[in-house]
């Protein structure tokens, strides 16, 4: 039987079901067009779940899957996704944002031409016996040389301007999240804002996400701001536009016309508010993805990539935790291990209720992708403290933010005693405890507690002892550990000569009785002892 049980709820590619299939420890099951109710009543039988646009992933979805451990969307948008509750329940959320690229920046780009060649309405004036009138009515514009004004420079954004830049068009872009470096790479003008991208412009098109700050981003005063003539191109979301005050622009004059996918509200009413208008026009049914190429891409990677998390913890292109592909996981995978046993010796030793949680990357650590080694940290110390179980490295962010403690990183260019090394530190008021550890060949080891260096395992039964330095301790709690049958499998010392107290690290082989903690506790000379499972 197989480990893991994916259901495709939604129509994919064929292969990409079968590339689920061919896995010996996966099982998919193809089930398409399910009621909400039916989905509900069977979703707490499945690990994973595949989709496209149509199965809504509501919280009520979420709250009943049980098992679920990913949800993956065959295509860009995740609009039919709760993507808070599924933070929540710790469940990831991936996308496919390059299947479907080439064929979207292309349909944009067909929109654009259309539109400015008005060959949607003469097409039906032809159609309509019209040809010779059609000829003089339907007067078209010139792309070459005109401005136009990317919003959003993403996969699509970037293919649309190369396109632009090939019919000898001048390309502005505003995202907030394009560099200069790579904006010269693309041979773009950067503009610091919408308003600026699209001052003067005779041309925009949008490939940004719909969210609170994005909505109606095309709005009255920058389409105002364009050059008279100007058209809008939209192929991403159809809230991105304030369409009244697009219909309004085109009936002045101001705007030429408009070239639209995407409608705020899909489907469209049939007496939408800009079907009326009959030049420099071009509207599509949300077509941008759908080529035979885009479609078998994005169901296969969507497949491949929910295969490969469930199999081996691979994590692509998701949107609500960072992602790790197999070459970065590679690279950071046995800090994954250490960070995790770092997390619960903090939630063990640590101050309670802390303010922060602060982890450092030193040396050539701190220059690899380290965001999944600081969540494993958190997971670690909040699934230490909290015995509901319900804390995973999806939602431990959500968790330690609903607590008041904060999570900050940092990497450190000075060198240690360590070539690597990764430092886990709580902060409670001016308290501060931290642990530390490296890997030493191919072995991740603990390397300090309390600023004490030690050396032990991150795995195993380990009694903690901080005790006064002076002979006979130490042969003290042995003789304990001797006398309740507990062979001591490692033993590693520290100390502090300027407050006179140390550290024993004791590796044992199985947990140790509360009667026997209280027996350690109560030796002359133990400051405090603290049984670990790790």
């Amino acid at each position: 039987m197989a480990t893991y049980r994916v259901l495709v709820s939604d129509p994919i590619s064929e292969i990409g079901v079968a590339a689920l299939n061919a896995h010996p420890d996966i099982s998919a099951d193809f089930k398409t067009g399910l009621p909400p109710e039916e989905l509900i009543s069977i979703i707490g039988e499945y690990d994973a779940l595949v989709v496209r646009s149509q199965t809504k992933v509501t919280a009520e979805v979420f709250a009943a899957a049980k098992k679920l451990r990913a949800v993956g969307r065959a295509g860009v948008g995740v609009d039919n996704i709760d993507r808070a509750a599924a933070t929540d329940h710790g469940v990831i959320v991936m996308n496919t944002p390059t299947g479907n690229t080439i064929s979207t920046a292309e349909h944009a780009f067909t929109l654009m031409l259309s539109t400015a060649r008005n060959i949607a309405p003469a097409h039906a004036e032809v159609l309509a016996g019209n040809f010779k009138a059609a000829r003089k009515a339907y007067q078209g514009i010139e792309l070459n040389g005109k401005r136009l004004a990317v919003l959003g420079m993403g996969r699509i954004g970037s293919e649309f301007a190369k396109r632009a830049q090939a019919f000898n068009m001048k390309v502005v872009a505003y995202d907030p999240f394009l560099t200069q470096s790579r904006a010269d790479e693309l041979k773009v003008e950067l503009a610091e804002s919408p308003d600026i991208a699209l001052n003067g412009a005779d041309v925009v098109t949008l490939h940004v996400p719909l969210t609170d700050d994005t909505k109606h981003i095309l709005n009255e005063a920058r389409l105002a701001s364009m050059n008279p003539g100007a058209i809008v191109v939209n192929c991403a979301r159809g809230g991105l536009i304030d369409e009244p005050a697009l219909k309004a622009a085109i009936e002045s004059g101001h705007i030429a016309g408009c070239g639209l996918d995407v409608f705020e509200e899909e489907p469209p009413p049939a007496d939408h508010i800009l079907f009326g208008l009959n030049k420099h026009v071009a509207f599509t049914p949300h077509l941008g993805a759908s080529t035979n190429e885009a479609q078998e891409n994005v169901g296969i990677q969507v497949a491949e990539q929910i295969r490969d998390f469930l199999a081996t913890g691979e994590i692509r292109n998701a949107i609500n935790m960072p992602s790790l592909d197999a070459a970065a996981l590679a690279e950071v995978g046995p800090y994954l291990d250490l960070a995790g046993s770092l997390g619960k010796l903090l939630a063990k030793l640590g101050p309670e209720n802390p303010d922060s949680l602060r982890v450092s990357y030193h040396g050539p650590l701190a220059k690899k992708d380290t965001g999944l080694v600081s969540r494993k940290a958190l997971t670690a110390l909040l699934s230490a403290r909290r015995s509901d179980g319900q804390v995973n490295i999806v939602n431990a962010p959500a968790v330690a933010q609903s607590m008041g403690l904060d999570l900050t990183e940092s990497t450190i260019s000075a060198q240690t005693e360590f070539n690597e090394l990764l430092v886990a530190e709580l902060r409670k008021g001016d308290q501060r405890f931290r642990v530390a550890g490296t890997i030493i060949g191919k072995s991740p080891r603990i390397v300090e507690i309390d600023r004490l260096f030690v050396d032990t395992n991150i795995k195993g039964e380990f009694l903690i002892v901080k005790n006064d330095d002076r002979p006979g301790i130490v042969g003290a709690v042995g003789t304990l550990l001797g006398s309740a049958q507990q062979n001591i499998a490692n033993l590693s010392l520290a100390r502090n000569k300027s407050d006179g107290n140390a550290l024993t690290v004791i590796e044992v082989d199985s947990p140790l009785s509360a009667e026997l903690m209280d027996s350690i506790r109560s030796t002359p000379g133990v400051l405090s002892a603290t049984g670990v499972s790790l």
